[in-house]
């Protein structure tokens, strides 16, 4: 009974600082954010309590709820993406020559900062000189878009470097999961006449439903909270058409100097996150497959 004890103590001992970190840099945090969210504040001079007057007017902020709605689109936009990235993991996985090659050329991109794909995205999207546009005027386009200084686009543009820049993360999940599907099963369905896509869809996809839930979760959440790269971009323009959450945030404290209400904002975000995570668990209510 005593060594049991001791056991637990030991554990207890080796979980302790990592349960500090996140004590420090998590919980500590939110609470902080949640009460300088009560305080009118412009982040230098004396800290001024004036209950939940920021809240309220958040709740009654259009551009706050604006911001709500371009970082869901952007969730929706990732989550139909992870399509595209299932399948070409399906491709990767059924040992398809250059498999190796193509995975290593899938995680270029997370290599690089979001400053550095912004920039380069931003090049891209030049009207004048962008690779983008000069392709468009080759093949007939008279008039090309202009990418980012459209208010009508800009969001749906941001959307493709987004794609492109987490496409290895996604990718290698999903290869990760299916190589771990037994073979026997899919030797099995292949005897009984199965077709490759008939293998895929009833066979490989259902064994790894747990991992896409997982998937659709990072998505959706990671692209509420998602600002460097449209910060980089955009900036939240034109005339707000490409703000989101996290950016309008980072402009009510840091450019218009409001800590208390960009605090507000924050919190806003992170309880925004949360409902969102409980109702993409509640939809769906998968069960992962032990093999």
């Amino acid at each position: 009974m005593k060594s049991v004890m001791s056991n637990k103590w030991i554990i207890s001992l080796y979980v302790l600082p990592s349960l500090l970190l996140i004590l420090l840099l998590i919980y500590i945090p939110i609470v902080l954010t949640g009460y300088y969210g009560l305080m009118d504040w412009n982040g230098i001079g004396k800290m001024k309590f004036i209950g939940l007057e920021n809240y309220i007017e958040l709740a009654r902020d259009t551009k706050f709820w604006q911001s709500a709605w371009h970082s869901l689109l952007l969730g929706l936009f990732s989550t139909l993406s992870l399509v595209g990235y299932l399948i070409l993991s399906l491709i990767l996985a059924s040992k398809i020559k250059g498999a190796n090659f193509l995975r290593k050329i899938y995680l270029i991109p997370m290599l690089l900062s979001s400053v550095a794909i912004g920039q380069l995205w931003a090049k891209i999207f030049d009207p004048t000189n962008g690779m983008l546009n000069r392709l468009l005027v080759l093949i007939g386009v008279d008039n090309p878009p202009l990418w980012l200084a459209d208010s009508n686009i800009v969001l749906y543009a941001l959307f493709f470097p987004i794609v492109w820049q987490y496409a290895g993360f996604y990718i290698i999940i999903f290869y990760a999961a299916l190589k771990n599907v037994p073979e026997e099963l899919i030797e099995a369905a292949k005897i009984d006449g199965a077709t490759s896509i008939q293998i895929a869809y009833k066979i490989k996809v259902p064994l790894i439903a747990g991992v896409i839930k997982v998937m659709v979760i990072l998505a959706i959440v990671g692209s509420l909270k998602y600002f460097d790269l449209i910060f980089v971009l955009t900036g939240g323009g034109p005339n707000g058409a490409s703000e989101v959450m996290a950016s309008y945030m980072y402009t009510e404290a840091f450019s218009k100097y409001n800590f208390g209400y960009g605090s507000a904002i924050g919190f806003g975000l992170l309880v925004i996150c949360i409902v969102a995570t409980w109702v993409i668990q509640k939809l769906l209510n998968t069960k992962d497959v032990d093999y």
